[in-house]
This record gives structure tokens, C-alpha cells and sequence, in this order.
């Protein structure tokens, strides 16, 4: 029986856009789940919306709609942004979905048992953008004396009746079990912020409004809607059952990882912990939360700067696959980089065009060309079995590694170096030049190159499920001495393009 795994991106916020961030997070989520599988692990995937809170029912009432109407029309975009980008997502989960709703009605009662709730009055700063709390002492002052967030985002003054969580209660717990399970939040620089906020000392924690409807029903209080981000992580528990169980729950939770954006990490490291501990529900086993996505020259994105990426307009411009592979190869995982169209290009170039697509385009060129499209054995002599083990270790040994901790840029670069290798080796071996002089030698060159690329394509498969599966395929038609038809280039070379092709 193959063994769990289970990996949930955050849910999008979708009262704007998909941007690159959205982009990149699904993206690194999909490969994971894609290398998981290809290693036999049984996985479950799951992305979503959250289309509830105060945001969500002040940008419809600004565009003249429900927030229902709001939410049905925004997630409906996201999904296209995940379907377009080869996103193999096992359930997109909407926080307006009936189970959900029923999900975290049951984790507040659950709290509610264990005594960890109880009602207050709220007086204290509040961002609508972050959907967040702030202490006095977390806060900046912006250039027009506004009162700022740690985001940088205006916060405003909010007094109203609320249900608190005992927050208070789980500072002690929650740094004993990060101390006891020192991989539950990755990166480690996460982790040590995470503990020195704390340290710091926890508050008890609003988790109701009574200012807005837009949201969860609190039970027993139906003028309170549950605080968004309660509602909102409880989606990782309803996508496998919660709170009936059965087969889903027992096989899939706790979930293996957690995949967020830094900005909020302080919700899925603190507050979701502490919502399971009195909940009675296991923890995740791990919280992995990826840097920020940055324009050329490491400049903070904004429409004002016009350095704003558009991962869809670049996916219609380039292709997917060029995309993917981009956005994980350009930047070390768990750290801030730098994007942008023209490096897109250049990169995608380099390494999948001029190197991986052409190693594929010359190999299988050549054996349609001069074996009557016959694949034959591999060779073995000094020079073939050290391009064959090279590769084995790349595919075999080193993006594994690289993969299972999160490591993308290490793993491409290990099977980059084995690509150039390859590349290498029919320079030095000069195939078209034995043809005349060695025909047997030849084929046996063209042997080795045919078996170090089937390696090669499937270890890049779930960064570029296209293009590998292309090379893929023209090597399987070859299989049992079948002959291989003509190949056409599975990474052509890009050009930049200033509007959508």
C-alpha cells in the first residue's frame, strides 16, 4: 500500500486578480504533489478560495454585487489561473462550500467544549487588507502620520462585541511542540521568527464580528460571523472529512505540509496550531512558507512602478512549461528573488531550449535519421557507462533530495549538470563523424544518449509535465524495436514578445 501524502497551498483571497505570487505558490505546490506521485506516494492536493470577510463585502458592494456574487465570480477565475497552469489539484475548496460551513461550526463548538472561548469587547487596531490584529508596539507610522501594519497597510481603530480565543493558553505548548518537531516550520529563519513572536507573549485572540454578516454563522450567537482566518483554515481539515472522519481523515490527516507565503506564516504557525490543540486535533507536520516574488532589480511590485507580472499573460506569451520551470529554477525556495520577462526568456533559453531540448532534438534527430528510427542498446564502454551513472545520480539521488525538502533550484541545477553532460558527450563522441568511419560505434553512442534521456525527461517531468511527456513519448513509440517518426522540438527557443501571441 503506497504511503499518504497530503498537501494543501494556502487558500487565494480573490477580491482582485491572480497575481504571480498566486502563481508561484501553486505552481511549486503542483510540482511537489507531481514528484510525490511519480515516487508512489498516494497524494491529495488541495487549493481554494477563502471569499469570506470584511474585504470580499466591500470590494462587491463597490462593484455593485453580493459578496456571494463577488465570490462565485472571482473563484471561478483562480480555478482558470490553476487549470490553465497544469495545476493537478485534487479538490479547490470554496469557503462558501456547504461542507465547510458545517466544518467550522463544528471546530468552534469544539473549542467552545474545551472552554477556550468566551465573549469580550474587542478595542484595538485592525487591517482590512491583512484581515489581522495589531499591537500598538507592531505598528509604523506611515509619511502622512497614518498609523501602519508590520505589511504596511493602513489599520484603523475597531471597537465591538467579539468572542476571544485563549490564545494566552497555548504559548507554552506551542513552543514546546516547535521545539520537540524542529521541521514543523520551514525555513528555519520562519521558525525563529515564529518562536520570538511567541516569546513575545500571546494575546487572547477576536475571533468574531458583529460589524459585517459576510461569513460563518457563529453557533448560538447568529449576530456574530466567525473571524475570517479561523474560517478560512479550517478548509484544510474539511477537504478530508471534518468533522464526521472515515476513510479520507484516517488516511490523509495530519497533512504533510502546508505550503503559505511568509506574510502569513503567524496564522498557520500560531493561531492554526493553537485552534487544533483545543480542538483535540493533531497538527500538521509541517508549515513550509516561500519568500516574495520581486520585480527586475529586487523592486517591490506595484501598478504605480508598471513592474507588475502577469503570470497568465506570461503563460499565453511563452508557454507554461517555461513559466514553471522559470519561476522554480530563478529563485532559491523559502527566499525573496527577482522575475521578470526578459530573465524568463533568457533562462528558458539557456537551459531547456539550447541544452535539454536540444540534447532530446539532436539524439532523436539522429536515430530517425541514420537507424531507420530504431532505438538501439546503450554502449559500454568507459565514456557511455559515465554518462549513464552521471545521470543516474542526478535523476536518482540528487533532485530527490533536493525535491523532498522543498529545494527546487538545487534539484533542476543537479539535473542541469547532467544535461550538459549529455551534451557534452556528443560533442566529444561526434556521432554524425562516426557514421562513416564506425557505424557500430555510432548506434552505440546514440544508445546511451536514448537511455540517459528517458532519466533525465521523467526526473523534469513535474516541473514541465508537457514538454517531458513529449520527449517521453517519442522515446516510447521507439519501444520494442518500433521506429521512432520524425521528432519536432519539445522546448523551442522563445522569443520576446511585448503582447499576448
Amino acid at each position: 500500500m503506497s504511503t499518504p501524502y497530503y498537501l494543501s497551498t494556502a487558500i487565494s483571497y480573490p477580491n482582485g486578480a491572480p497575481h504571480v505570487g498566486h502563481a508561484y505558490e501553486a505552481i511549486a505546490a503542483d510540482v511537489m504533489a507531481r514528484f510525490q506521485r511519480a515516487r508512489g506516494r498516494d497524494v491529495y492536493f488541495q487549493t481554494g478560495t477563502d471569499e469570506h470577510g470584511l474585504k470580499m463585502a466591500q470590494t462587491a458592494r463597490e462593484q455593485g454585487l453580493t459578496p456571494a456574487e463577488l465570490g462565485a465570480k472571482m473563484s471561478a477565475i483562480f480555478k482558470a489561473m490553476c487549470d490553465d497552469l497544469a495545476i493537478s489539484y485534487d479538490r479547490f475548496i470554496r469557503t462558501t462550500d456547504a461542507d465547510h460551513h458545517r466544518a467550522a461550526q463544528a471546530l468552534w463548538k469544539q473549542l467552545e467544549a474545551r472552554g477556550d472561548l468566551y465573549l469580550g469587547r474587542y478595542e484595538g487596531w485592525y487591517s482590512v487588507r491583512d484581515e489581522a490584529f495589531y499591537d500598538e508596539k507592531e505598528l509604523r507610522v506611515g509619511e502622512d502620520g497614518q498609523k501602519l501594519s508590520p505589511e504596511g497597510t493602513p489599520v484603523e481603530w475597531q471597537v465591538e462585541e467579539t468572542w476571544f480565543f485563549k490564545l494566552s493558553a497555548y504559548q507554552q505548548p506551542l513552543l514546546d511542540h516547535i521545539a520537540a518537531n524542529p521541521d514543523f516550520i520551514q525555513p528555519d529563519s520562519r521558525r525563529n521568527e515564529v518562536v520570538s513572536f511567541i516569546k513575545g507573549g500571546l494575546r487572547d485572540l477576536s475571533v468574531s464580528r458583529t460589524s459585517f454578516d459576510w461569513g460563518v454563522p457563529v453557533p448560538g450567537s447568529e449576530n456574530h460571523v466567525m473571524y475570517v482566518w479561523l474560517d478560512a483554515l479550517t478548509n484544510y481539515i474539511t477537504g478530508v472529512g471534518y468533522p464526521d472522519g472515515g476513510e479520507a481523515w484516517d488516511k490523509y490527516w495530519p497533512a504533510d505540509c502546508h505550503l503559505i507565503g511568509k506574510d502569513i506564516i503567524r496564522f498557520h504557525a500560531v493561531y492554526w496550531p493553537a485552534f487544533l490543540m483545543s480542538a483535540g486535533v493533531a497538527l500538521p507536520k509541517q508549515v513550509f512558507a516561500h519568500g516574495f516574488l520581486l520585480g527586475e532589480g529586487g523592486v517591490k511590485m506595484s501598478k504605480s512602478l508598471g513592474n507588475v507580472v502577469d503570470p497568465m499573460a506570461m503563460a499565453r506569451r511563452h508557454g507554461v512549461d517555461s513559466l514553471r520551470y522559470y519561476l522554480l529554477r530563478e529563485v532559491s525556495f523559502g527566499q525573496d528573488g527577482s522575475v521578470g520577462e526578459e530573465s524568463l526568456v533568457t533562462r528558458v533559453n539557456a537551459e531547456l531550449a539550447n541544452s535539454f531540448g536540444n540534447l532530446a532534438q539532436r539524439t532523436l534527430s539522429m536515430i530517425h535519421k541514420n537507424l531507420d528510427g530504431v532505438i538501439p542498446p546503450a554502449g559500454s564502454e568507459a565514456a557511455d557507462l559515465a554518462l549513464l551513472e552521471k545521470v543516474r545520480r542526478a535523476c536518482e539521488e540528487q533532485l530527490p533530495a533536493a525535491f523532498g525538502e522543498w529545494a527546487f533550484e538545487k534539484g533542476i541545477e543537479a539535473w542541469l549538470q547532467a544535461v550538459y553532460a549529455g551534451n557534452a558527450y556528443v560533442d566529444e563522441m561526434a556521432p554524425w563523424a562516426l557514421r562513416k568511419t564506425d557505424p557500430k560505434r555510432m548506434a552505440a553512442v546514440l544508445g546511451t544518449l536514448a537511455a540517459a534521456l528517458r532519466p533525465l525527461a521523467t526526473a523534469i517531468l513535474p516541473v514541465v509535465p508537457t514538454g517531458a511527456k513529449a520527449v517521453l513519448d517519442q522515446l516510447a513509440a521507439g519501444e520494442g524495436g518500433a521506429p521512432i517518426a520524425k521528432p519536432t522540438p519539445a522546448f523551442p527557443r522563445l522569443e520576446m514578445k511585448t503582447e499576448d501571441a
